[in-house]
Order: C-alpha cells, then sequence, then structure tokens
C-alpha cells in the first residue's frame, strides 16, 4: 500500500511540473511573440524616419538653387540629418531604456525642426514654389510625416501590450531573467507628434 501512494504521490508530482513546464513555455513563447511584435512596429518607425532623411539631400540640392536663400538654415539642417545617422541604437531592437528612446527622439525632433523652418522659409521664395522638383518633394515629405505619425502610434500600441503582460502575474516573476523589461515609450512634449508644417498654398500667392 505504501508503495502505491509513494507511486501515486510521484505520478503527481510529474504530471504537476510537466504542467508547469508546458505553462512556462506557453508564457515565454507569449512574451517573444509581444517582443517581436515591439521590434517589427520600431522597425516601421525607423523606415518612416529614414524615408525623411533620404528626401532631405535632395530637398536641400533644390533649395540651394535659389538666390540667396539663408545659408544657415540650409546648415542645420544639414547637420541635424547628420546627427540623426550618428544615433546608434542595437539594429533590429526597440530601445531599451529610456535614455536610448529620449537620445533618438531628441535628434528626431531637431531636423524635423530644421527641416521645417527650412520650408516655412522656402514659401517666400517664388522661384522655389513654382519648381515642379520643390513640390515633388513637399509632397512627399507631407506624406512621409503622415506616416511617421502612424507608425509611432502603431508603436505605442504594442509597447503597452508588451508593457502590460511583462508587468502581470505571475510573468512579473520571471520576465526580467529571461531578458524580458518593459520598453519606453515616446515621450514628447505636448504637439511634438504633429507633422511639420510643410504644405503650401502654390495656386493662391503670386
Amino acid at each position: 500500500m505504501n508503495k502505491k501512494i509513494a507511486l501515486g504521490c510521484l505520478l503527481a508530482v510529474v504530471v504537476l511540473a510537466g504542467i508547469l513546464v508546458l505553462w512556462a513555455i506557453g508564457g515565454y513563447n507569449k512574451l517573444v511573440g509581444l517582443k517581436q511584435g515591439v521590434d517589427a512596429k520600431w522597425a516601421e518607425v525607423e523606415n518612416q524616419y529614414q524615408r525623411r532623411a533620404d528626401l532631405i539631400p535632395n530637398l536641400v540640392q533644390t533649395v540651394s538653387g535659389a538666390a540667396n536663400f539663408e545659408k544657415s538654415t540650409l546648415e542645420a539642417v544639414v547637420q541635424a540629418r547628420a546627427s540623426v545617422g550618428q544615433m546608434k541604437i542595437t539594429p533590429g531592437e526597440a530601445p531599451a531604456t529610456a535614455e536610448q528612446m529620449k537620445q533618438f527622439e531628441a535628434a528626431q525632433g531637431q531636423l524635423g525642426t530644421a527641416l521645417s523652418r527650412l520650408l516655412v522659409i522656402s514659401e517666400n521664395y517664388p522661384e522655389l514654389k513654382a519648381n515642379a522638383n520643390f513640390q515633388g518633394l513637399q509632397a512627399q515629405l507631407e506624406g512621409t510625416e503622415n506616416r511617421i505619425t502612424t507608425a509611432r502610434g502603431d508603436f505605442t500600441a504594442v509597447v503597452q501590450s508588451y508593457n502590460t503582460a511583462v508587468r502581470k502575474f505571475p510573468a512579473i516573476l520571471y520576465a526580467g531573467i529571461m531578458g524580458f523589461s518593459p520598453r519606453p515609450y515616446f515621450e514628447s512634449r505636448a504637439g511634438s507628434d504633429v507633422p511639420p508644417a510643410v504644405k503650401f498654398d502654390f495656386g493662391n500667392k503670386p
């Protein structure tokens, strides 16, 4: 009888251990999937910001052809674009710390501000407003800014889902040990998520 009881207890322990292992594997796989979702949406954020950066050389070249265009404005855009290119974040992964996110957003914000100023000043140059290449670049930039806003929103949504899963019980007991730490959101100042004013009315002004 004692052997049967011991065997039954052993079997119960094995079954329980198996259930716990399966539960742990399921929890781990869920976190892996959520993290991959975060990284995928971050890649789209980077793609859209890179799209904007790739448009700038042609824009600067076009604008610099205008007589007496402000040199300091052009230099600010070029320097801001260079700063963005120097940002070092682990390839293929979203920023792991709030400091990394802050640095990324500061660099992109500086470029956005410089670019917005360049385009606003360009409105004072009739030859630019009549330039088909400039008009095309303006349209592409406007579309890119809208894509950036959408990509940021999608990224925030998946980060929220991931962070919620990481902080929930029982995942909070093992997530950190397995390398699943909460990821930072964009923490922009009020209004910074509004695309720069890059739209011009080419038909109403001489």
